[in-house]
């Protein structure tokens, strides 16, 4: 066997399968206190868990999902010699890296929604089906994999979404950047990046610096394993709106402030292909909203700002003079929203929750999500603007600022305050489905 083949059917297809549009998804978390009845769950759900070897038709009608949480391992018997061999990341979870991650203040551990960020969170379940009613049997299916099970409860659920125009609550079209994994038989969204190796993504295989990443041990645990962020992130709407008609003479100019904050139209269509006016068959066309560089046409900025949303959480080829290895900082990112959308024209809170449910991918929490979290979303260093958060989902005060490049004179947008909040989350771990056997064998 070559291990650097893709074991697609030990893989869960979660982790590289293409989400089907629209969706409606179900993230249900669990709390073990019989480690057997833990287990025997773990067992049934190694029997539905699709893998990623699937026909993309099957894999894209409905799918299942298992990860599990450090504390999880230790409830499940996992042996000390196992636990030991998992990053420290992920030991400590998420609440413990809070000023790592940003969340500090309003977005503090000390306010999540329990029981996020919890020693009581041990299992995610996540489900997803194109729509309703073919979510609730996946869901019937996973509550037969708990049925009966006196010694599991579940203690948290979230209903999400994804509607046919795949925009968030600020309006944007989500979803459109999506790495290629070599051998993974799924496209890349931007024609101008190579595939990147799967060993950043999946443990077990190379990875882009050309190292095989430690993994948890024995091998049958870590192969073909990941790992998960579930962040759920609160989204001040109103506030969003109320900043950028305060910042703008007319809806024209407010249209183009937020398109310049993000770094594409509300539509999806990337101001590096159309900055001066929204093109929404452009942002409709996914051969097309994600086929562009920066370098070459943009190095400064004057089409998509250096600090826009997209350009730092993914600064292409914008930064190459730097020496920095954008590629081993690649993320698979999965945006579910949850909460109805706020009315357009409402400039008042209603009072409603309402936001995304944010799911990381990948082969290292530290060196991937934590890196762009705290380096270039709460950072602006590394584009010479050290005192600049992310104008979006940075964790800014009502303090920060932007730099848009623009002739004769850049404009400095002042007076960012925070427009995500995070609610929660928790890191995980998504094993192979071999794995999941074996933890059922403990």
């Amino acid at each position: 066997m070559n291990s650097n083949v893709l074991e697609l059917d030990d893989i869960q297809s979660g982790v590289l399968q293409a989400r089907p549009s629209p969706y409606a998804a179900t993230y249900i978390l669990f709390r073990i206190d019989d480690p057997n009845d833990g287990k025997e769950l773990l067992r049934r759900l190694s029997l539905v868990v699709s893998s990623a070897a699937k026909p993309a038709a099957s894999v894209l009608d409905a799918g299942l999902g298992v990860a599990i949480s450090f504390q999880g391992m230790k409830v499940l018997g996992v042996p000390q010699s196992s636990l030991d061999s998992f990053p420290l990341e992920f030991q400590q979870g998420m609440a413990a890296r809070a000023d790592e991650l940003g969340d500090t203040g309003e977005s503090s551990p000390e306010r999540w929604e329990k029981p996020l960020g919890t020693p009581d969170v041990h299992l995610v379940l996540a489900a997803l089906a194109p729509d309703k009613p073919r979510l609730e049997t996946l869901l019937a299916r996973g509550r037969e994999a708990y049925h009966q099970l006196p010694g599991v409860t579940a203690i948290w659920r979230q209903d999400c979404y994804s509607l046919a125009n795949e925009k968030e609550a600020f309006g944007f079209r989500d979803g459109i950047s999506h790495p290629a994994v070599e051998g993974s038989g799924v496209p890349g969204t931007n024609p101008n990046e190579a595939a990147l190796k799967a060993g950043e993504f999946v443990l077990g295989y190379p990875d882009e610096m050309g190292e095989s990443p430690d993994m948890p041990q024995p091998e049958v645990l870590g192969r073909n394993g990941t790992y998960v962020a579930l962040r759920k992130l609160h989204q001040k709407v109103a506030a969003f709106r109320q900043f950028l008609k305060a910042s703008s003479s007319n809806l024209e100019e407010e249209e183009l402030l937020a398109a310049k904050m993000m770094g594409r139209w509300r539509s999806g269509a990337p101001l590096a292909l159309c900055p001066m006016h929204d093109n929404p068959k452009l942002g409709a066309d996914a051969k097309r909203n994600n086929n562009f560089l920066y370098y070459e046409d943009d190095k400064a900025g004057f089409k998509t700002p250096p600090g826009s949303h997209i350009r730092r959480m993914n600064p292409r080829d914008g930064i190459k003079d730097s020496g920095t290895r954008v590629n081993i900082r690649r993320m698979i990112r999965r945006g579910t929203s949850y909460g109805p959308p706020l009315p357009e024209g409402v400039l008042e809170d209603d009072g409603v929750d309402r936001g995304l449910m944010f799911v990381f991918i990948g082969a290292s929490i530290k060196r991937q999500f934590e890196f762009v979290q705290s380096v270039w979303l709460n950072n602006g260093q590394f584009i010479a603007a050290s005192g600049q958060k992310d104008p979006i989902a940075g964790a800014n005060d009502g303090s920060g600022d932007l730099t848009i490049p623009r002739h004769p004179v850049r404009r400095r947008l002042q007076g960012l305050p925070q427009f995500v909040v995070t609610r929660g989350g928790e890191y995980l771990f998504m094993p192979g489905l071999r794995a999941l056997r074996w933890l059922a064998d403990l």
